[in-house]
């Protein structure tokens, strides 16, 4: 990395260095909110665009140009390293990523190979592309969690119960962890891709971590998140972990080994900064739907937000989920504004 990358308000907040003023980036930044986005996606699937350097390029580098963020994030999407490994899926349009035979066997597990770094060239390339074209803005790369990528596999598509994927975390736990094993190795290999690449920053997506209680979450998930994020301790770029619905697992998230931990609308950041502990940042927290109310109630709560993050160790200012759909992006650009001069 650059002396000028980690000089970055936004690699010196997920250090805990003092900073000129509080980053912001958005969690789904690059992508649906995006009239430029959704011109230039046009009749291009979604993995097709995730595998084509200048398409990822231009997405990724769309919401900087708008919005003037303090740190680009890769377009890209949490199964890419799995269909790159070899399993089938699709990513369609209005449900998410389907799986065309669900990982439920011992055999299935055998079948999920692993990741070459030649698998992914595309995203090295991307990467490659992006560096200079940012200068100044780091750009964080990012990966699926063990946990996140195995619901996926085992579910057959995305979930609000997750019963297949308890019934074998209960019932099956050598199988479980052996599934969970191959994903932490997928994803690490997929991070280290990235940050050869030259990302600033890495980003471990627990989307559904949210599901488990406490104990389940030490017992079955923590040893493969922490597998990744151990990884790449040597690795000299800032690592973020985040969840949703993760208050009751802040404490051992805490525990995985990231720099940077994503605190949900749910958390205040004071609250969340005691059970996270003292030397870690953290990033968050403003409810993605807050953007739909007057400005007046966006500037307040916005304000609320950076005031909290003055408790903590370091603050990375983001929404507590992604950016959605029906967004005004003219809302988020006035809001990097408020905080860069808040």
């Amino acid at each position: 990395m650059t002396t000028t990358l980690q000089d970055s308000a936004f690699v010196r907040a997920a250090r805990g260095l003092p900073v000129p003023h509080t980053p912001v980036w958005f969690m789904r930044q690059a992508g649906r909110s995006l009239p430029e986005y959704r011109k230039i996606r046009a009749g291009v699937g979604m993995l097709e665009s995730c595998r084509r350097p200048d398409l990822v390029t231009e997405i990724t580098l769309q919401p900087v140009r708008r919005h003037g963020v303090d740190a680009a994030i890769l377009f890209s999407d949490i199964v890419v390293p799995l269909a790159a490994a070899g399993v089938d899926l699709d990513i369609v349009a209005g449900t998410g990523p389907v799986v065309a035979e669900p990982i439920r066997t011992a055999a299935d597990v055998a079948r999920l190979g692993p990741l070459e770094p030649s698998d992914v060239g595309y995203v090295d390339e991307a990467v490659r592309l992006l560096v200079p074209e940012l200068g100044a803005t780091p750009l964080i790369g990012f990966a699926g969690a063990p946990f996140t990528l195995a619901s996926y596999l085992i579910e057959g598509g995305p979930s609000r119960t997750y019963l297949k994927t308890k019934a074998m975390m209960y019932g099956e736990p050598d199988l479980w962890h052996a599934l969970c094993t191959r994903l932490a190795e997928i994803t690490l290999t997929f991070l280290r891709v990235q940050i050869g690449a030259g990302v600033s920053a890495v980003q471990l997506f627990d989307s559904w971590a949210g599901a488990l209680s406490e104990a389940d979450y030490r017992r079955y998930v923590l040893p493969h998140s922490a597998r990744v994020l151990g990884g790449l301790a040597d690795a000299g770029v800032p690592r973020i972990h985040f969840g949703v619905g993760t208050a009751v697992l802040l404490k051992a998230m805490g525990e995985a080994g990231a720099d940077v931990v994503g605190v949900d609308w749910r958390t205040p950041l004071a609250e969340a900064t005691t059970l996270i502990g003292p030397d870690k940042a953290v990033q968050g927290n403003l409810d993605p739907a807050i953007l739909f109310a007057p400005w007046e109630v966006v500037a307040r709560e916005a304000k609320r937000v950076l005031a909290e993050g003055k408790a903590t160790p370091g603050h990375v200012f983001n929404l507590g989920h992604g950016v959605m759909p029906e967004t005004d992006p003219d809302v988020l650009t006035r809001l990097v504004d408020l905080v860069h001069t808040a």
